[in-house]
């Protein structure tokens, strides 16, 4: 039987932290804590940046929403932290979280299982030289991407268009993490499909095509202009939107997530395969932000969607009742 908002208890939501998603994560929090607050919850901010997580439990916070982003917020630190306090939370629990936000590590997973994910090659800080940079584009053909492996938001994301900017692309990505993520670019429909629920209760829900200025859906584009169009319904060929929900819900229960995620796939507009690029298993809440859009879309307000995902917050080892033999 479902909680009533009255009875989670008091709530602490997540946000800010230390990442360089910190601004986009107090945006996430802050709507997040008005919409549980209209619904009769105790919710409370929190910044892990600012107080110590030990906090939580000395005054009495019974279970977490995270509206973190980035290191130290769906990585699973923060999860890790949490378990050891006993506290359940929203969103992927500590393998999922740390594998789900490595983008090299979520494709190795995925390619073991035959889920399909552009071509990439793996440069890594100090074992590479301006040989294994030029050499990118035979590899990879042009244009191609570049980004960190491990930030989200398209922080240090960059579209190679021409060879000569191959060396400054990888300098800008390894100056936000030691692993850069070299990826063939796939030429086509951007959309990206929520996931809410966990194990056989998840389902996914309506797909979203984003139409970005010159195809340039970058991190101003996603949260601080209103020029990029959200198209949903996504007005894609018969077919192909069950099937992306379909891929998105094997990604999701292969990487062993749980409450919530968005996944992000670009569909081939020679062959209309769909590759899968990467998951976000703490997404954005703001007012520019795609699971609350893909949620409207299916009749499921911001307020219902936050009290949704809240009820799906759990721990991965459980203390037992009655505490540890």
């Amino acid at each position: 039987m479902s909680l009533k908002p009255s009875e989670f208890g008091k709530v602490a939501v997540l946000m800010g932290g230390a990442s360089a998603e910190r601004e986009v994560s107090l945006m996430s929090g802050g709507g997040v804590l008005q919409a549980l607050r209209s619904r009769g919850v105790d919710a409370h901010a929190f910044d892990p940046a600012e107080r110590d997580l030990v906090e939580l439990k000395r005054e009495g916070f019974s279970v977490c929403f995270i509206a973190l982003h980035g290191r130290f917020g769906e990585d699973g630190t923060v999860q890790g932290a949490l378990e050891l306090l006993g506290i359940p939370y929203t969103g992927s629990g500590v393998m999922a979280s740390s594998m789900a936000i490595d983008k090299v590590m979520t494709k190795r997973v995925l390619l073991a299982e035959g889920l399909p994910t552009p071509r990439y090659v793996l440069l890594r800080k100090g074992a590479y030289d301006s040989a294994a940079v030029d050499a990118l584009a035979d590899e990879l053909g042009l244009p191609l991407i570049v980004k960190p492996a491990r930030e989200g938001s398209s922080i240090g994301l960059t579209k190679v268009t021409e060879r000569a900017g191959l060396a400054a692309a990888v300098a800008q990505a390894e100056k936000l993490d030691a692993d850069i993520l070299c990826e063939q670019f796939i030429d086509g429909d951007e959309v990206t499909c929520p996931v809410l629920g966990s194990g056989t209760l998840a389902r996914a829900l309506p797909v979203i095509r984003i139409v970005a200025p010159e195809g340039n859906y970058d991190y101003q584009n996603k949260y601080f202009t209103n020029t990029t169009k959200y198209l949903v319904p996504c007005e894609l060929p018969a077919g192909e939107e069950a099937a992306i929900q379909q891929m998105v819900l094997q990604v999701f229960t292969t990487l062993h997530c749980r409450g919530w995620a968005r996944a992000d796939v670009m569909i081939d507009k020679a062959t209309r395969k769909p590759y899968f690029l990467e998951i976000n298993t703490s997404p954005g809440m703001t007012s520019h932000s795609l699971v609350p859009m893909s949620a409207r879309a299916a009749g499921v307000s911001y307020e219902d969607l936050c009290l949704a995902v809240l009820r799906t917050a759990s721990l991965d080892h459980p203390v037992p009742t009655g505490g540890a033999a």
